[in-house]
């Protein structure tokens, strides 16, 4: 059965790009590019490794921002539209989240591989296969 509303989540790595590629080309429907910001513990910013809090949530946003515009872009590009959203958290909770709160029947997004771990997180990667084993939709990794 063809998907009515897919998700794509972006994080700005060439394998998301390739998945917003993959659902453009593939799917005819509504599609809706979610970017998710994860907070980073204050605590790091301690000795200077981070920004203080508020200009690193600035940044984090600003970057978020970069990768919806240039998803925008590239939907355009092959003569679609897409939806937009921006949120904060952890990205595969908030991922099988954002699909248990919406419509989407679908989610298409990138695998990364890993050095470590088991297999499964060496081929997709840890918030792919937290999404394949949590969402209550398929989920279509493109590596």
């Amino acid at each position: 059965m063809q998907p009515t509303h897919v998700l794509v989540p972006l994080d700005g790595s060439p394998l998301a790009d390739d998945a917003l590629v993959f659902a453009l080309e593939t799917f005819d429907c509504e599609i809706t590019v979610l970017n998710v910001v994860t907070p980073i513990d204050e605590s790091m910013s301690e000795g200077g490794l981070l920004e203080p809090g508020e200009k690193r949530r600035e940044a984090a946003r600003e970057r978020a921002e970069g990768i919806i515009d240039r998803a925008k872009q590239r939907a355009v590009e092959a003569d679609r539209r897409v939806e937009t959203a921006i949120e904060t958290g952890d990205p595969a909770e908030t991922i099988v989240g954002y699909v248990e709160e919406s419509d989407a029947d679908h989610v298409v997004m990138g695998g990364h591989g890993g050095e470590r771990g088991e297999i499964a997180r060496r081929l997709l990667g840890t918030v792919a296969t937290k999404v394949v084993g949590e969402a209550p939709v398929s989920v279509t990794v493109v590596r």
